[in-house]
């Protein structure tokens, strides 16, 4: 059996935390196909996939957006939201019907602020996301551009 991703709410935070966080979401479904936030945009919520997949993905000029990872349940959709300025550096389509908890932004920073063991537990999570969202996207980008070379010469 596998270990659990690092990155996935269940194994990121404790019980406790969990359900302290859960209680502050609401449901919120998306069709295949719907944007829930583009790169630029304000970063103001996000969600906790509960099934469903959802692209991760980067505006690259002259192409179509490159997708970096594809979500499914219990993965973090946004992180954006817990740094300023607050504005997404990535775009997210659901590929197929997704299901989520959907969190206010500043509801949960405040609640961060008020309680530094679950701040601190909350932070750690979406640094472990970030972390492995920009891995991901420079796998990406190798896979898109190493073939044309550097332009290096060598």
């Amino acid at each position: 059996m596998s270990t659990p991703s690092p990155t996935r709410f269940r194994a990121a935070l404790p019980l406790e935390y969990r359900a302290r966080l859960t209680a502050l979401g609401r449901e919120v479904n998306f069709p295949a196909g719907a944007r829930l936030f583009n790169e630029g945009g304000h970063a103001d919520r996000f969600w906790i996939m509960r099934s469903g997949s959802v692209g991760m993905d980067f505006h690259v000029p002259g192409r179509q957006a490159a997708v970096i990872e594809t979500l499914g349940s219990g993965e973090l959709v946004g992180w954006s939201w817990l740094f300023r300025p607050y504005i997404w550096h990535f775009g997210a389509e659901a590929m197929t019907p997704v299901r989520t908890h959907e969190f206010d932004a500043a509801t949960v920073r405040i609640m961060m602020d008020a309680d530094p063991a679950f701040g601190s537990a909350m932070g750690h999570w979406v640094g472990q996301v970030l972390a492995h969202r920009l891995v991901s996207a420079r796998i990406r980008l190798l896979d898109l551009y190493a073939a044309r070379g550097s332009g290096s010469g060598v």
